[in-house]
């Protein structure tokens, strides 16, 4: 998605397009209002870039600008994208599905015509040309821009006919929404000879396999959920407290909201459990029974209980949606913020507020989980937001196997994939009025720990990138559903289900596919191997494996609560309750003793103080290997440039090249520089102060 090399393209030669293509002028276009669709059969040249179902609308000659130097090439304009093809650039037999100058229709979020120096046309979908176009700006959601001038500064038919047609394009496509992915076998995979990358979580054996990775022995996988007639949001499979009946499990789910009851999201080999849910239903009314059952899979076997109210001291999914627009508005070239204001700018998106909230929380977090043997629950009304941000982010702070490239990967796919995050909703894509990208913003707070912690993340800055410019492209299922339901009958998991309750965003996929679908994680059917050795982090540390620093008994850092215990964590601070549920007094749980009363946490560092510095007879416990506790005051949370500024290379300066030999260059011309203006001296000299006078003598 960032690199200028091997990736999808279509075979045309650079030259003008021939004038029996079909393609009507601009008079014929305004007349009819449509352009007829090609097919990719009736040219051999296009056929072999085409995804299934696609279909060349129009193409026309130009430059790109905006690079240095100016590409050459062909615009083009299909029904699934608008892609930019250099000239003598061919198409790759290994990574058919992906290029850096490919455009999904519903990734664009801005559109502009050009034609002379201060004549700007914004073409919303829907509306016609006013003009025959110069140039002809592309603004991707994902911050990238395609800026094409025309040959014969637009006077080709051509030119007006590619823009229309991706104005028509864009607004057919946000009408129909039908993007299926592409099945393996229409990638050249057959579909029994590939296994994905990771585990899918789509089986229970995938489910049993990593409960028995993480070590929670007293878990297991339920069923309960197989036929999606508990909720459609959740996934089929997920883990429940051992003693705990799928009968107790259906009732307990019920009262909650969009029946999204408590479940293990993570186990820490020390013997705490981190659960996530939605929010109680409170208009319930549950007997006696459902209550003990509730109780009991919010405590999962232990004394101590920890309710942490998610959305707390984090943005709304509105202010998400808000900043992101902001912060996308400021990073365009044509930016109204003045230089010498920008970073007031910058400021006033909130956007880095926002990552600093999520880093603090998460934070906050990891130390209730790594201190204490709890249970600690993730509480969200609809627990498919900031539930998975939270939850990936605490797991990333306080283990190893997090950080890296599968293990990260796991994990995108178990709290954010499987758990029903509303991709499609919350990246705009069907138009409704829930857009926030939640999980860009996790995207930003990952990489915001890969700067603070280089050698702790086997992954790096690129493969970053290639997942937040995977969130829109329409070739995988992964981020093109709401639902694991609706992603499975896509798929073809299922025929036939129950569908008891379903959650307001769930929506019924249109088309149904017998082959198994590409994944996200197929990264070899999209992005050359060159590209794919960029994913991995040549400074991470491999002294730092995943077993070599928690056992997986439980160590002696980790103590026991108090007995009985259960509190809400909020606002930085621990605050005792009476009772875990909400609908009457529980005589299942006895108070909270004041003794247990903690002071008021105002940071993370203080937090941790608190958890491994009281009560005294506790003893002192060291921080727990592996725990990472990142810095979020000022200058600590950063831009993320090589994202945010791709269509403005002036601010790319100063950014270190993207791969070894790059950086080998960039180093080799430093030591040139530094040879040719330093002067001769032995390398002890270098720690001695000099005088100047001196170092001038002996530079001559």
């Amino acid at each position: 998605m960032w690199w200028g090399g091997r990736g999808q393209s279509f075979n045309i030669a650079p030259q003008k397009v021939e004038p029996d293509l079909g393609l009507s002028g601009p008079k014929s276009v305004q007349r009819t209002g449509m352009l007829e669709p090609r097919s990719c059969q009736l040219s051999s040249h296009l056929a072999s870039g085409c995804l299934p179902g696609e279909q060349i609308l129009a193409w026309a000659p130009g430059v790109r600008k905006g690079l240095e130097p100016e590409l050459p090439g062909t615009l083009i304009c299909t029904n699934v994208r608008v892609t930019f093809q250099p000239c003598g650039w061919q198409r790759s037999q290994e990574t058919p599905l992906s290029s850096e100058y490919d455009f999904a229709l519903v990734n664009i979020g801005r559109l502009e015509a050009v034609n002379g120096l201060s004549r700007v046309q914004l073409l919303r979908p829907g509306s016609p040309l006013k003009f025959i176009p110069e140039e002809i700006l592309i603004h991707g959601r994902d911050f990238r821009l395609l800026r094409v001038a025309f040959e014969a500064g637009g006077l080709e038919p051509q030119a007006f006919q590619v823009t229309m047609a991706i104005v028509q394009a864009r607004a057919r496509s946000s009408q129909a929404q039908q993007y299926a992915g592409i099945p393996l076998s229409k990638a050249g995979q057959s579909s029994g000879s590939r296994k994905p990358p990771i585990p899918l979580l789509e089986t229970s054996e995938d489910w049993e396999t990593e409960r028995k990775k993480q070590g929670a022995k007293s878990w297991r996988v339920s069923t309960v959920n197989e036929r999606f007639d508990v909720a459609t949001s959740l996934p089929r499979y997920f883990w429940v407290p051992k003693r705990t009946l799928d009968s107790e499990v259906r009732r307990a789910f019920g009262h909650f909201h969009q029946g999204r009851g408590p479940r293990l999201s993570w186990h820490h080999r020390g013997g705490s459990d981190l659960l996530r849910c939605g929010g109680f239903y409170t208009a319930s009314d549950p007997n006696k029974e459902d209550i003990r059952a509730v109780e009991s899979m919010l405590q999962a076997g232990h004394s101590d209980v920890v309710l942490v109210d998610t959305v707390d001291e984090l943005p709304t999914l509105a202010d998400v949606q808000l900043a992101h627009l902001k912060l996308r508005a400021l990073c365009l070239p044509d930016s109204s913020a003045a230089e010498e204001k920008w970073l007031s700018a910058l400021e006033g998106t909130r956007w880095l507020d926002y990552v600093r909230s999520c880093l603090r929380k998460a934070s906050d977090i990891s130390v209730l989980v790594t201190s204490r043997v709890r249970s600690i629950v993730l509480q969200e009304r609809g627990d498919r937001d900031f539930n998975g941000l939270l939850s990936s982010l605490v797991q990333l702070l306080s283990v190893p196997e997090a950080r890296t490239l599968l293990g990260f990967q796991s994990l995108v796919q178990r709290e954010w994939v499987a758990a029903g995050h509303p991709f499609l909703t919350r990246l705009g894509v069907t138009g409704a009025s829930e857009e926030a990208p939640v999980f860009l913003l996790f995207v930003d707070c990952v990489w915001q720990l890969l700067q603070q912690f280089p050698a702790e993340f086997e992954f790096s800055e690129f493969f970053l990138l290639a997942l937040h410019d995977s969130a829109r492209v329409p070739d995988t299922l992964t981020f093109l559903r709401d639902t694991p339901w609706e992603r499975g009958k896509q798929s073809g998991q299922f025929n036939s289900y129950t569908q008891i309750y379903t959650p307001g965003y769930s929506q019924t996929p249109a088309g149904n596919s017998a082959n198994p679908q590409l994944s996200v994680w197929d990264w070899d059917l999209r992005y050359s191997s060159e590209q794919i050795l960029q994913f991995h982090n040549p400074g991470y540390d491999p002294e730092h494996c995943p077993d070599s620093l928690l056992p997986r008994q439980q160590p002696s850092f980790m103590v026991p609560g108090p007995p009985n215990s259960v509190w809400l964590f909020s606002r930085g601070a621990l605050t005792p309750l009476n009772q875990l549920c909400p609908w009457r007094d529980s005589p299942s749980l006895l108070a909270v003793s004041s003794r247990w009363l903690p002071r008021p946490a105002i940071s993370s560092e203080s937090l941790a103080d608190q958890e491994w510095g009281l009560p005294s007879h506790w003893g002192a416990c060291p921080l727990p290997p592996g725990l990472l506790l990142p810095g979020y005051l000022g200058p600590q949370i950063k831009l993320w440039r090589r994202c945010y500024l791709r269509g403005r290379p002036e601010f790319q300066k100063g950014l270190s090249a993207p791969t070894i030999s790059g950086l080998q260059d960039e180093l080799s011309h430093l030591q040139e520089l530094l040879r040719k203006w330093t002067p001769r001296v032995s390398p002890e000299d270098h720690s001695k102060k000099r005088d100047p006078n001196t170092i001038l003598s002996q530079s001559r």
